[in-house]
């Protein structure tokens, strides 16, 4: 049998709660859009503490309470038939030094129930600020868009998504065209990615 050096950290038994608490990306549990618990990763992401966060409503993650009621209308309407979602979304910092920092978030998870969206669930985060910032000030609609420009929808499929016309969806593509310098949707999703 061999000892571990000397000096070296006691080693957690391994189980569900270990694992969860340790992942390398934050993890959530939520029911009726309340976080019920919540992993260290996802606490030091926005800067909180576990009293910040649980119990509390992901609203307080969002920019705008409006992101944060359109995001829920797009989770119910994007779920797929096994209850899985996934998006690129701006959150938002809670405290810290970067406290009310705006930053561009990985989210993906799954309703355990799909036809009860917001009931219960499990939900990943991933910080992509690392590889992507903010690099001008848009306004919630914009960040949408952004976003779904991003995953390569076009004009008709992100108006569906956010349930506005086609056309009012390429308004808001040339605003983010002219903030970005962009002259082509190509160059505006390089930009978004690499600002």
């Amino acid at each position: 049998m061999q000892l571990p050096p000397p000096n070296a950290p006691e080693l957690a038994p391994l189980d569900y709660r270990t694992a969860f608490d340790l992942a390398p990306i934050g993890l959530v549990i939520s029911r009726n859009r309340q976080m019920l618990d919540c992993n260290r990763h996802m606490l030091a992401m926005f800067g909180a503490e576990r009293e910040d966060l649980v119990g509390r409503s992901f609203e307080m993650l969002y920019p705008s309470v409006e992101e944060f009621e359109r995001t829920g209308q797009r989770i119910v309407a994007s779920l797929d038939q096994q209850g899985w979602y996934a998006d690129e979304r701006v959150m938002k910092r809670v405290g810290g030094p970067q406290g009310g920092e705006l930053f561009w978030c990985h989210v993906s998870g799954r309703a355990l129930d799909p036809a009860q969206p917001h009931a219960a669930g499990i939900w990943s985060f991933e910080d992509l600020s690392p590889r992507r910032r903010l690099g001008c000030e848009l306004t919630a609609r914009e960040r949408e868009i952004a976003a779904l420009l991003i995953d390569g929808l076009t004009s008709k499929l992100i108006g569906r998504k956010l349930n506005i016309s086609p056309r009012t969806v390429d308004v808001y593509r040339a605003r983010l065209m002219r903030k970005y310098g962009a002259s082509t949707t190509p160059e505006l999703v390089h930009k978004l990615l690499s600002a």
